[in-house]
């Protein structure tokens, strides 16, 4: 654990999974005069702290993580990155006010969806008198804007895929499943699941290479944030990755959820898309055609 530091009332602390988030909440921050503490979630965290106070924990040790929080003075968290996995119940650590107020959160932590585990984790932390806030409000200019981010727009068929994937993307969302889902030539073919968005494009690539899937139609990936989702955590998140995996999927594009969804290595991403002749838009439910007419 780095130095305590400053202790100055009211820091910022964030819970630091994998990817790149965590670092664009952290800088973001910093440039807004915070100086945030980072937790870096245990075999989940894969990027280095070095200038932040920072402290590594077990993911479901909620008794290490009240004591950061009492040491540094927290008042807000931010919960950012990818978690791979859940807690094992040998790793479950709550405090005693954690198992008076929520008798039923250690079974919900192990067994329930993506969004519940988040809505329970939020409610626990928002139990021992913090605020949790959003990766977004830390770091607005992550949020994706209407419209194409780059050189390359949708076609006509491609709105159309982006039209019925973002049915069965929301569909799933309700399910608390996933956020994404792909369409090709208006059929459904693929829709995320624990595996996460990469692994999905990787199985449209093998059902494509094995002749499952149209090879002469292309195809769109779509991310929505689910309908009940506390978008205070687990924003949809795209990155350079996800364009060059869509690429190999041989889709034409990604669409995401203006306001609602993270652009991650903005100019980077764009160039990407522009040099594979990929599509990257925000679109917006609530208007007419996506907010792509």
């Amino acid at each position: 654990m780095a130095s305590a530091g400053d202790t100055t009332e009211g820091r910022l602390a964030i819970i630091a999974g994998g990817g790149l988030l965590p670092s664009y909440v952290a800088e973001a921050a910093r440039s807004a005069g915070e100086n945030p503490v980072i937790v870096i979630l245990k075999d989940e965290g894969d990027r280095r702290w070095d200038g932040f106070d920072h402290a590594t924990i077990g993911i479901g040790d909620f008794a290490a993580l009240d004591g950061l929080f009492r040491k540094y003075r927290i008042d807000r968290v931010v919960m950012s990155g990818s978690v791979r996995r859940r807690p094992e119940w040998r790793e479950v650590r709550p405090t005693l006010r954690i198992l008076r107020k929520v008798p039923a959160a250690i079974r919900t932590l192990l067994s329930g969806g993506d969004d519940t585990v988040l809505q329970m984790v939020i409610k626990l932390i928002e139990g021992e008198g913090l605020r949790v806030v959003g990766a977004h409000e830390i770091a607005p200019n992550l949020l994706a804007t209407v419209g194409p981010l780059g050189a390359v727009s949708p076609s006509d068929d491609d709105r159309r895929d982006i039209a019925r994937a973002g049915e069965a993307a929301e569909a799933l969302g309700r399910l608390d499943i996933g956020q994404g889902a792909v369409s090709i030539g208006g059929r459904i073919v693929a829709v995320e699941g624990v595996e996460g968005t990469d692994g999905m494009l990787d199985r449209v690539g093998v059902l494509r290479g094995a002749g499952r899937i149209s090879q002469r139609r292309r195809g769109v990936l779509v991310k929505l944030c689910k309908p009940q989702q506390d978008i205070r955590a687990d924003l949809p998140a795209i990155g350079v990755s996800t364009v060059l995996n869509a690429k190999a999927a041989g889709l034409a594009g990604i669409a995401i959820e203006a306001g609602r969804s993270l652009v991650l290595d903005r100019e980077a991403l764009i160039k990407a898309a522009d040099e594979n002749g990929l599509f990257v838009c925000g679109i917006d439910k609530g208007l007419p055609g996506w907010g792509l007419r």
